[in-house]
């Protein structure tokens, strides 16, 4: 069996297809592990939710901001933004969207496995991995087990940049708030462990405020191996081993990056034209 890791898919379904047919990808004996942010602002959404389908147990992600974004849509909560060329996901059948919401519900925060942990955005630097582990739990939880109307209550108060710093004692719509900021929006932290949701530029940006640390400089050495994605000024330079970023960038016109794990073997797709996809 060959693991494969991709960075942020966003609906770029063409250009996913050609990895997988480089590396002869076969969901019989292979899977495909995405760091998140599997649709929006790409050609293809419906398509890539398609392909997840047609993958199965094969297919693993971690929830990304533009994943739940999705859901609150589809739940009524958002409005759809045009630049995400949502419009055929949301135009499915009635059954088909419920399909896709119950799938969205069951996707964790975080995976790991012996070797490797991912999420979308990284891991808040004050946290252990074990405690990372625990607080998504909490999130994936209320995903899975929430009536209808409770998803739709902590859907409509999801979004929001604080509480910025974490503390133990929070508690309600506030705690879980912080946790998805974490896992799926994270960038910059300040040295004091408060987040900085407004600045996306790379690091080495000269625009960038001095104050301003790339969550992962902060984030200690472990055994485990960080995977995520979010960030596409970084293009995937982390400047870490033990730290990989896998968003390229396509759906910006760069690429679209592989990973096949634990051999580190990159293979890599450039953003196609739009008359291609």
């Amino acid at each position: 069996m060959a693991r494969y890791l991709v960075g942020d898919v966003q609906g770029c379904r063409v250009e996913l297809d050609r990895l997988l047919e480089r590396v002869s990808f076969n969901p019989r004996h292979d899977e495909l592990w995405c760091v998140g942010d599997l649709v929006a602002r790409g050609a293809d959404s419906l398509g890539c939710w398609q392909l997840v389908r047609e993958l199965g147990t094969s297919f693993k992600m971690t929830l990304g901001n533009h994943d739940l974004n999705l859901l609150a849509i589809l739940l009524g909560q958002r409005e759809p933004n045009p630049k995400d060329k949502l419009a055929p996901l949301l135009d499915q059948s009635a059954a088909d969207r419920d399909a896709l919401i119950e799938w969205l519900c069951q996707q964790p925060l975080l995976r790991q496995d012996y070797d490797c942990v991912m999420s979308h955005a990284g891991i808040y630097p004050w946290w252990t991995t074990a405690q990372s582990a625990n607080y998504a739990r909490e999130v994936e939880a209320l995903l899975k087990s929430a009536s209808a109307a409770e998803l739709e209550v902590f859907l409509s108060e999801m979004y929001g940049n604080s509480p910025a710093r974490w503390q133990d004692d929070l508690t309600g719509s506030e705690r879980y708030r912080f946790i998805i900021n974490a896992f799926t929006r994270m960038r910059f932290c300040t040295s004091d462990g408060a987040l900085d949701l407004k600045a996306k530029m790379a690091p080495s940006a000269g625009d960038k405020p001095d104050h301003l640390i790339p969550w992962f400089e902060l984030w200690p050495v472990t055994e485990q191996t960080l995977i995520f994605g979010h960030w596409a000024a970084l293009m995937g330079e982390t400047g870490r081993d033990d730290v990989i970023g896998l968003d390229t960038g396509c759906v910006w016109g760069e690429h679209l990056t592989l990973m096949r794990w634990p051999e580190r073997r990159f293979e890599q797709q450039s953003a196609l034209p739009p008359e291609t996809t």
